[in-house]
């Protein structure tokens, strides 16, 4: 399983995933669910995904080929497309044809499915963000909800759904997703270290920031402990 965690802000967007794919007593792998497209200065697209790694790896690399090939169009690679919304249509379309073609290959008891974050700006249009459901609709972060999530993603609400508003600061931002994802690690095995993070600044069309935060980080172990000795010391004030 997996975590994967949107913020689309006034001041940009902010993206944070975990890379665990498997955990067993014996058995914990690692890949990453975090890929960048970009055109630095014209287009800038990252897409998380969670999932089944068979139809997730095999979409992206559908997407890269279409980006690739010389004869794309705006209808089929997501670095031509006129808006983000197209690429939504795109991913969404390839993720559904990529899951009915393995679904097809596998029994009915082992059928595979992914989901996607997609995030991104064109030079001259607005920042988006959109969740990729499998069978390749999706929905849009908006105002009123300005944060998406796929896979382990109850653990970690509460805290974006008490601190996140489109006025939040990026530097605000960075810290609810990774309080979000100690909350989540905490909480469920299946999603793991190390994580990826990633700040797109409204209208760079680049990745402004990106950083891998490994096991034992110190910066992160400390954000860590400072909220868990917060949350001991408010629920100590609290009066019943």
């Amino acid at each position: 399983m997996t975590y994967c965690v949107g913020l689309l802000l006034n001041e940009g967007i902010v993206l944070l995933s975990d890379t665990r794919t498997n955990a067993g007593l014996d058995n914990i792998s690692t890949y990453r669910k975090m890929f960048t497209f970009e055109d630095p200065g014209e287009r800038v697209i990252v897409i998380m995904t969670s999932g089944s790694l068979s139809v997730s790896q095999t979409a992206l690399a559908q997407l890269r080929e279409a980006i690739e090939d010389p004869e794309a169009t705006p209808e089929t690679s997501i670095m031509l497309a006129p808006t983000m919304l197209k690429v939504a249509e795109i991913v969404g379309d390839r993720l559904a044809k990529v899951r009915e073609e393995i679904d097809h290959k596998l029994s009915a008891a082992q059928g595979a499915s992914a989901s996607m974050i997609v995030a991104g700006q064109r030079k001259g249009g607005a920042m988006r963000l959109f969740l990729i459901y499998p069978e390749g609709n999706f929905i849009e972060a908006t105002e009123d909800a300005p944060f998406l999530q796929i896979g382990e993603h109850k653990y970690g609400k509460p805290i974006l759904d008490r601190v996140v508003k489109p006025s939040t600061t990026l530097a605000d931002a960075q810290k609810a997703v990774l309080l979000s994802m100690d909350s989540t690690l905490r909480s469920n095995l299946s999603v793991g270290m190390p994580l990826d993070l990633a700040v797109i600044e409204l209208d760079a069309c680049k990745v402004t920031l990106k950083r891998r935060i490994e096991a034992g980080d110190p910066a992160f172990r400390a954000m860590s402990e400072a909220w868990s000795t917060a949350l001991r010391d408010g629920f100590a004030r609290i009066a019943i």
